[in-house]
């Protein structure tokens, strides 16, 4: 099943027959200020530990990347505006990062206990008491969001606020966000939205904004959070290509029942030949 855009609709995939619409985030970085109001909201919210205290060195990122207690990371990046002249000066890029939701998930593959599953919204979410923390889930992401917490061994990452969602309210990080860089909405407006805004900041000489994650023919089938940058994504740590890690595990599982009857068979031939 699909959209109203023709966009895949993973909570239709996951069994949910009559759903609201795919919910998701779009993240303009053009507008990100980097006050860190989404960090602050998102660990109220859902009580997540405190982490990030200390200096990184790395400017005025304190939290350095997403991880088991950072569901929302905010980046920081020094560039020159113009490489090669000092004079021309500096500018900050800055980026609110989060979980991907992605519509072809690896984390759901892999999880062996049904901890992870997809949401009636089409979103990601990990159940924290059905996660065995076997990690498995861990390597399976492209974007190395998810990850296992010490202190309980359990994988954890954004649920873009499913308790929210289902009280009619919006996340937290995109309520405290002062600047609307952090949209919340139903995936196929956002998309909408997204691309005007592309085009307005082009009219304007950002010749360098683009899309990322919102192509439902990528190697994730497209996020659930997709985001507006402002230059290449490796320049804000995120991969150019991200592919389901999980992508080829029908075809193997194929080869590997195809070998297995092959091998039946033969062991079948082997013991008819030996009582003849």
């Amino acid at each position: 099943m699909s959209s109203d855009l023709g966009l895949p609709d993973p909570a239709a995939h996951a069994g949910w027959a009559d759903h609201p619409p795919r919910m998701g985030f779009f993240t303009d970085t053009s507008i990100c200020i980097g006050c860190k109001a989404c960090e602050v909201a998102c660990k109220e919210w859902n009580e997540v530990p405190e982490d990030g205290l200390s200096l990184s060195g790395l400017s005025y990122d304190n939290t350095v990347g997403l991880g088991a207690s950072t569901w929302r990371h905010v980046a920081f990046i020094e560039q020159p505006v113009a490489p090669g002249d000092p004079a021309a000066g500096m500018r900050w890029l800055m980026s609110s990062d989060v979980c991907k939701h992605c519509t072809e998930s690896a984390c759901l593959d892999v999880c062996p206990t049904g901890a992870l599953f997809r949401t009636e919204f089409g979103t990601v979410v990990v159940q924290d008491d059905v996660c065995n923390g076997c990690g498995y889930c861990v390597p399976a992401c492209p974007f190395g969001v998810i990850a296992r917490r010490e202190e309980d061994h359990q994988a954890h990452k954004c649920t873009l606020c499913y308790d929210r969602l289902g009280a009619g309210l919006e996340p937290a990080c995109a309520k405290a966000c002062p600047t609307k860089s952090i949209q919340f909405g139903p995936l196929d407006e956002l998309r909408q939205q997204a691309a005007l805004r592309v085009e307005d900041l082009h009219a304007a000489g950002q010749d360098s904004a683009r899309l990322y994650l919102d192509d439902p023919s990528d190697g994730i089938g497209g996020g659930g959070a997709f985001f507006l940058l402002l230059d290449e994504p490796e320049v804000y740590g995120l991969p150019p290509d991200p592919v389901v890690t999980t992508r080829d595990l029908p075809g193997m599982w194929k080869h590997v029942g195809i070998a297995a009857a092959g091998l039946v068979g033969a062991a079948v031939a082997l013991g008819l030949g030996k009582r003849r």
